[in-house]
């Protein structure tokens, strides 16, 4: 049986700043997807951060016009709701005025993959919040090259023989189609540069998709700055692609990533529970995991995968880690380069200021 799982997820507003969306309007999405669910086997709503996710499960393949409308109709009429309870950034991930028939490009973020569903499917979903696609790249080469992270590498025999990352340049919007291992130093050198090259998706050697990713950088659709890029993920787990545990534990080492307060600064990706809200300590970059199985296209779950105790640790890690860098302040590495900077527009500002005040010394 084929089956789509379809990852959508926007910013359409959040209490106070940038939180976590009202309860108001995660039931104004739940309740026009639930009345377009004829559509669907199945569907799940939540959120991480400032971030709503609609997860479904459809019969219907990837980029289709019905399932990318409905969750187009759901986020543009909780975007009502966002703006009569006054919520920051009311809409502010929908940049175009109206639906196109594919929501890439339009601002919210999509991971879809279509499978022949196995008997027994599970796969986890990955949300993160205040960052861009490219803090994915680290946890996705751990689990799919590093055996030291993942042993699966060493001994399943499918993933010991590779795979095939494809590479988007997210400036260009080309891609790369990459094999594992005679292409691993080309990988390398692309996924050191997380704000252009961006783990897009990833390939058995027999043309099954373990591994979907958003990729879009909104300010390169709007022109301008209006909210770190937010990427979602799904990952097929277990048989023959990785443990769910090799796929969550790619997690355990709170890397620095671009994103954070103003969308300017590096700091460590924390691991969160499921429907966390981001933190107002310099709202400090989260991911959650959803863990799914599936029958018939019918979910079972989520389970929360950072959610036992013993992701407590990496929690205080990337605490102690966000405290560093930030008293560094305003200093580079802490903030980022000026071409990254997403106020950007405010820096030229300031250096224009700063060179009339140069002369020969």
């Amino acid at each position: 049986m084929k089956v789509t799982v379809s990852a959508i997820k926007a910013d359409i507003g959040s209490i106070g700043g940038h939180t976590r969306p009202s309860d108001e309007l995660l039931e104004s999405v739940k309740k026009t997807v639930k009345e377009h669910a004829q559509n669907l086997y199945d569907y799940y709503v939540g959120f991480t951060g400032d971030d709503i996710h609609i997860i479904m499960s459809h019969s219907k393949g990837p980029d289709n016009k019905e399932i990318h409308k409905l969750a187009w109709d759901a986020f543009t009429e909780a975007t009502k709701i966002a703006k009569g309870q006054g919520l920051y950034g009311a809409g502010q991930d929908l940049l175009k005025d109206a639906f196109s028939g594919n929501v890439k490009g339009m601002g919210p973020g999509v991971a879809e993959i279509e499978m022949e569903e196995r008997p027994s499917e599970v796969f986890s979903i990955f949300a993160a919040d205040k960052t861009e696609p490219g803090a994915f790249n680290f946890p996705f080469w751990r689990m799919f090259v590093d055996a030291r992270s993942s042993t699966g590498l060493l001994i399943n025999e499918s993933l010991a023989e590779g795979v095939l990352f494809r590479i988007m340049d997210v400036m260009s919007g080309k891609v790369a189609d990459l094999k594992m291992w005679q292409d691993k130093p080309e990988l390398e050198a692309a996924l050191m540069y997380p704000g252009r090259y961006v783990v897009h998706s990833v390939f058995s050697y027999d043309g099954e998709q373990i591994l979907s990713a958003s990729t879009d950088r909104l300010h390169n659709i709007a022109g301008t700055y209006v909210g770190k890029d937010d990427p979602i993920a799904i990952v097929r787990t277990q048989k023959n692609f990785p443990a769910t545990e090799e796929a969550g534990s790619a997690f355990n080492e709170p890397h620095f990533v671009a994103g954070n307060t103003r969308g300017s600064h590096h700091m460590p990706l924390m691991p969160v529970k499921v429907n966390s809200s981001a933190s107002i300590n310099y709202s400090i970059p989260i991911v959650s995991c959803l863990v799914f199985s599936m029958h018939n296209g019918v979910f079972t779950g989520p389970h929360d995968g950072f959610g036992t105790v013993d992701w407590d640790l990496q929690r205080m890690w990337a605490a102690e880690r966000a405290m560093i860098m930030r008293n560094q302040g305003f200093v580079h590495p802490a903030t980022l380069v000026p071409e990254e900077l997403e106020y950007n527009k405010g820096y030229e500002a300031r250096m224009a200021k700063l060179n009339n005040k140069f002369k020969e010394l």
